[in-house]
Formats: structure tokens, C-alpha cells, sequence
């Protein structure tokens, strides 16, 4: 499963990149991935905050080069913060979050505050132990990713440089900021695993996240880290810890504790839905107009029909209607790719611009007819 805690849209891929593997091992915040469940990593609070800028190295053997990870701590963890999200009945958690705006703007994971949308309450722990009450500003949990309002506006604290994904390489070194178990301003170092994975990362309360264009690290990422930063050497933002991959108990439930397996959101993609959010409240991202459900492949064969995605339902003048496709359709295609799930039209929202044109297949009444769907916002 994958972990909550951690988490950001980065720059456009030319393809999707394909969803790692599902095999015996949970990912948290969390989802499965090869062999390991995703989760997202979430901490319950626990009792009194235990230690500070606690810092541990994750570099196995072959490693050359690594952070100087003492010097990367003191520029980014003033702008480092721990998060504390409660509801009204629900109990709630803890998690990491980035100073990215002037006026107390912090960017973390929805999965860290979404318990606390309905009638909870919100606040924030400095690295230097001082906390502040703060309000959400606007959430996107398409992306995982949510922007906060610390009540003292943060006056007088640093905003977190803001580097690049665009230019990482596997193999670079990294350093993880935030607040595993509640640990805060704890520091990691490790390297990155691997680039532009898709990662889907289910929700026990909400609609599933997709991290598309994902960074892969092996820096020990823990439940509290989610929504915190994943910095490059000189301490500049790269990527939204997010997710872990870990390996499952005996009974099938998520297991704990890092695998070296992390998922951050690259900042490439976090910063412009963080913008956006800022600016408005919530992200608009483009739409193809429709409604669409898999079809399971033994009801494709009883019913004698071609498997794909049955169109349940058209935007009037959106842009499959424009398309010319009409409820009751079945998608066979989708940009040359067969049709087996909607997370392939999610995905393609997330990583393509309003205007972009997605070729898509369908079938209707045994004919066969290929188009181009324009994304647009609607």
C-alpha cells in the first residue's frame, strides 16, 4: 500500500508511464507495487514529540557520492514543518509539509489533512518547536497534494528553494525532510531509484491518487513523512514525499516501516496544481467529457461485445461529444494503447495540457471508428 505522508504534476512525459507491477508487497500511503503494497504514509499522533533533527543515512554499499546531509538540513529544515490534522470525531494524524509561499503558504498531501475537511482543525510545528494554527486552503486529491495557510503567516521563517525534477538522474543522491512517527525535522539520504513511475494509490475514504512521473528513492521514508520534501544537495525541492511500498503481513494487511521503496510527486508537476490552488482554491484539470466504467472480460464474452470501457455517460458539447462518441460506446483504445481501465483516461488528464488530442478507439453496434477527443477544462 502506499503511504500518505509522503508526496506532487511534473513536466509532461511523452507517454504515460506504465503502473508498476502489482506483486507481494504493500505500498503506503498505500498501493501495490510489484510484489509490495503501496500505502501512504500517514502517522497517528503520538504521545509528546520525540527528539529533533534526527538524521540517519539510508546509502547502501556501492553508493559513491552522497548529500553532505548536515548542510542540506540547515538550509531546508527551517522551511520544513510537521502537520497535525484532527476531525471532530474521527481521531487524526500527523504529517510533513513546505514553506513554498510568502504569507504562511505550505504545500503537503491531501491524505495528510483530509480528515480534517469536515469541521476539524489544522496546525503546524515549526522546526525551531513553535506552532501555529492553520487553515486549508484548497485540495486536490486527484494528485494527493494540498496547500495550507499557517495562521502567523510563517512571518520571519524561509521559503524552501524550489529546484527541478526535470533534470534528475537515477543515481543522484537526495535527502528526505519531515516527520516519520512523529519524529520531527528528521533528515535521510539515499539516492533516485528511478524516474516517471506511475504509481495508483488507493484510499480507505476517498477516490484512489495517481502519482504520474512518480520519483522512486530509496531514502528511509516512514508514516509522517508524507507531504514532506525531497531535496536535492543544495537543499532546493524536487519532490513531495508520498508514498512506501512495504512488505505485507502474514494475514495480507500492509505491513511497516521503509523497504527503501519511496515515491515522492515531482515538484515539476506539484508547484503549478499548487499555484493553481492558491490562486483559486482548487485545480482544474482538462476533462474528456465522459463517463466511463471497465468492462469486466467475462461480461465482454457473455454479452458478446469487444472488452474495453462502456461509455455511461457524455458532457453535452464536451470533448467526446464533439468526438462524435455517445453513451453506450465501448472504448477500445485509448492514445494506441487497448482500453482496460479508467485510470488510463485519469492518467492522461494529469500528464496532458487543455487543447492536447488523445487518438481514441470505439465500438458501436459492431462497427468500428477512430477519433480524436480534445481535452478541454469544463
Amino acid at each position: 500500500m502506499v503511504d500518505e505522508d509522503l508526496t506532487a504534476e511534473p513536466a509532461e512525459p511523452a507517454e504515460p508511464a506504465k503502473p508498476v507491477s502489482p506483486s507481494p508487497v504493500t505500498v503506503t500511503r498505500g498501493r501495490l507495487v510489484t510484489g509490495v503494497a503501496i500505502v501512504a504514509v500517514l502517522a497517528a499522533v503520538i504521545g509528546g514529540l520525540v527528539g529533533r533533527w534526527t538524521a540517519s543515512s539510508s546509502s547502501g554499499p556501492g553508493v559513491q557520492a552522497m548529500c553532505q546531509a548536515t548542510t542540506v538540513a540547515q538550509t531546508a529544515l527551517p522551511s520544513v514543518v510537521t502537520i497535525f490534522a484532527n476531525s471532530q470525531s474521527a481521531g487524526g494524524g500527523s504529517g510533513s509539509g513546505e514553506l513554498i509561499q510568502a504569507g504562511g503558504y505550505i504545500l503537503t498531501n491531501d491524505h495528510v489533512i483530509s480528515v480534517a475537511t469536515n469541521g476539524g482543525n489544522v496546525s503546524v510545528l515549526y522546526s525551531d518547536g513553535v506552532r501555529s494554527a492553520a487553515t486549508i486552503v484548497g485540495t486536490d486529491p486527484t494528485t494527493d497534494l494540498a496547500v495550507l495557510k499557517a495562521a502567523d503567516g510563517a512571518e520571519g521563517r524561509p521559503l524552501i528553494p524550489i529546484g527541478s525534477s526535470a533534470s534528475l538522474q537515477a543515481g543522484q543522491p537526495v535527502v528526505a525532510l519531515g516527520a516519520p512517527l512523529g519524529l520531527y525535522s528528521t533528515v535521510t539520504s539515499g539516492i533516485v531509484s528511478a524516474l516517471d513511475r506511475y504509481v495508483p494509490v488507493p484510499s480507505q475514504s476517498g477516490p484512489t491518487a495517481h502519482l504520474v512521473g512518480a520519483i522512486q528513492t530509496d531514502a528511509s521514508i516512514n508514516p509522517g513523512n508524507s507531504g514532506g520534501a525531497l531535496v536535492n544537495c543544495t537543499g532546493s525541492l524536487v519532490g513531495i514525499n508520498t508514498a512506501i511500498a512495504t512488505v505485507p503481513n502474514a494475514d495480507g494487511s500492509p505491513g511497516g516501516g521503509s523497504v527503501g521503496l519511496g515515491f515522492a510527486i515531482p515538484v515539476d508537476l506539484a508547484m503549478p496544481l499548487a499555484d493553481q490552488i492558491i490562486k483559486t482554491g482548487t485545480v482544474n484539470h482538462p476533462s474528456f467529457g465522459m463517463q466511463a466504467q471497465a468492462i469486466p472480460a467475462y461480461a465482454a464474452k457473455a454479452a458478446g461485445v469487444p472488452g474495453g470501457l462502456f461509455v455511461v455517460g457524455v458532457a453535452a458539447g464536451g470533448p467526446a461529444a464533439k468526438a462524435g462518441i455517445e453513451s453506450g460506446d465501448i472504448i477500445t483504445e485509448v492514445n494506441g494503447q487497448p482500453a482496460t481501465s479508467v485510470d488510463q483516461l485519469t492518467v492522461l488528464t494529469l500528464t496532458k495540457n487543455a487543447g492536447d488530442s488523445v487518438p481514441m478507439t470505439y465500438s458501436r453496434n459492431g462497427t468500428s471508428v477512430t477519433t480524436e477527443v480534445t481535452l478541454a477544462k469544463l
